[in-house]
């Protein structure tokens, strides 16, 4: 129980049915289409599309999603809506211009957007409203106007020199060249306009006719290579999840090109290291997990790609010989500074939401532009912001993850379920870019490991190595910072928290649903 002299959040109890999101307008709406007899997929894809709206800068239609879908007592489904390269998107198209990344901000970031044909999937196979009525809440706030919130007024006016660069972005996005002020009302008429035509027409109505000629036109006036024929090919795929299990719960996360690999290799190296101390804010809790990190992400680096066009060997990067050549590279007590190559195999930025409804179907969704604004680019009759998912690729000839017409990029997204017992415990997820596995290794061993509540799990002080450096909370105490500096870790204090997450956790035994949401955002969680 949290001290209710200090400040913080309770969880959020109910009987029937609970959803937690990052804005309260987008968890309003959850509750009012499940009781207006949708359900937990109906609930998410309306409140996503809520969010497209109030939390333009971190997702919205020009992104993509992916979740995880369990009933009581069935096996978790996943869904990949992961946008593809160009047809004309060639290493050696790159190579013959002198290209050798793929800067942010450009075209060649952007793959075809590909979350409105994975609202469209849900929604037939897994809905029961239609899709006109679940986006009714959005259009009606693009068009009436709402109310700018605290978090995202803070990141809209780091937004601007993004948004500046173009001039969709600077029509749609701006205000007289600045960023909206909290509490101002904002609105978003061509968003509107383009919402209702999708509401209208289905997910044709995006990737085909007049909204896909803009955006076709826009990608190609800023230098990009996308056609008609890249658009209206895109499709969404049911994909094969994937888990490993911790204490007692088996935690399922999406498979590659899928990020999600990269929190079952650090939870199966933590099982193995044991519980990291008595204290969750000690040192040598956030030293092993910094070392454990810095591990699988060099897996995540090496092997992630999309496996449709790559040997992805999954397998091998779960297999226990694996985890135990890994585990054996952590010094307890240093930051060892050269990890060794990986163990090979033989022959070779975010919204996140989670509906539960009350016939217990669990949906954990995610869906982004990827870094704020995405590319920054806002087609100027239809006001989409295209993500940049494309700076996912490598140029690098032969490499796994090197663009190739088709390809999926890895991906950073990664919603998350836990089940126990065989049915559906948590369904959860942290945003955040490359911080989200991450975070949900966090929030696991928060619960497990140290008995948190799911808020007390989401609220506890976070730290992640970017670059050589571990970037810190403000909640990390000033005497484990300088502990890890002498342990030879490069410390700095993050300007911005790492990232925002949601739970909603079945206890079954008392028939309850318990939800919470990260105090790094906006958002809360509801429930009846």
């Amino acid at each position: 129980m949290r001290n209710f002299h200090l400040p913080g959040r309770s969880p959020v109890y109910a009987r029937h049915a609970m959803c937690a999101t990052s804005h309260p307008l987008a968890s309003l709406t959850a509750i009012e289409t499940l009781k207006r007899g949708g359900n937990a997929v109906d609930a998410a894809i309306a409140a996503v599309a809520v969010l497209g709206v109030v939390e333009p800068h971190m997702t919205g239609i020009g992104g993509d999603c992916f979740a995880l879908l369990c009933k009581p007592g069935g096996k978790p489904i996943a869904l990949s809506a992961s946008g593809r390269a160009p047809a004309a998107a060639t290493q050696a198209w790159y190579a013959d211009r002198q290209i050798r990344t793929i800067a942010p901000t450009t075209a060649h970031a952007v793959t075809v957007p590909c979350a409105v044909d994975g609202w469209a999937l849900l929604n037939r196979e897994h809905g029961r409203l239609p899709l006109a009525t679940l986006l009714e809440p959005a259009i009606a706030l693009a068009e009436d106007g709402w109310v700018v919130a605290p978090r995202v007024a803070s990141d809209w006016a780091n937004g601007v020199p993004k948004l500046s660069l173009h001039p969709g972005a600077r029509r749609h996005l701006l205000v007289n060249g600045r960023a909206p002020r909290t509490g101002e009302v904002m609105r978003s008429p061509a968003l509107a306009r383009t919402l209702r035509a999708i509401a209208h027409g289905g997910r044709d109505a995006f990737y085909m006719g007049e909204i896909a000629e803009d955006m076709v036109e826009t990608l190609r006036e800023a230098g990009g290579l996308h056609t008609l024929a890249d658009f209206a090919s895109q499709r969404a795929t049911w994909v094969e999840p994937i888990s490993a299990r911790y204490g007692d719960l088996d935690v399922y996360e999406l498979p590659p090109s899928n990020q999600g690999i990269v929190a079952l290799i650090m939870l199966k190296m933590l099982a193995r290291l044991g519980r990291l101390g008595d204290d969750p804010l000690g040192v040598e809790r956030f030293h092993v997990l910094m070392e454990a990190a810095r591990l699988a992400y060099g897996m995540r680096d090496a092997f992630v790609a999309d496996p449709d066009m790559a040997d992805v060997p999954v397998a091998h990067m779960l297999d226990d010989t694996t985890i135990d050549a890994l585990v054996a590279r952590i010094d307890r007590k240093r930051r060892t500074p050269d990890l060794g190559p990986l163990p090979k195999p033989a022959g070779s930025d975010t919204v996140y939401l989670t509906v539960v409804d009350s016939d217990g179907l669990a949906v954990s969704f995610i869906n982004s532009l990827f870094a704020q604004w995405g590319c920054g680019i806002v087609t100027e009759k239809t006001g989409i912001n295209f993500h940049c998912r494309g700076i996912g690729f490598t140029l690098e000839p032969g490499h796994p993850n090197v663009i190739a017409p088709g390809k999926r990029p890895m991906h950073t997204l990664v919603p998350a379920m836990a089940l126990k017992n065989g049915h559906p415990y948590l369904s959860f997820g942290v945003m955040g870019a490359a911080f989200q596995p991450m975070g949900h290794v966090f929030v696991v061993s928060n619960m497990v490991d140290y008995g948190m509540d799911p808020q007390q799990a989401l609220d506890f002080p976070r730290a992640f190595v970017e670059g050589g450096i571990v970037g810190v909370e403000d909640g990390v105490p000033p005497a484990v910072r300088e502990s890890m500096t002498a342990l030879g870790h490069r410390i700095e204090r993050r300007a911005e928290p790492w990232g925002g997450g949601q739970i909603v956790a079945i206890d079954r035994d008392r028939g309850v649903l318990v939800g919470a949401s990260d105090h790094r955002k906006d958002g809360c969680a509801l429930g009846y």
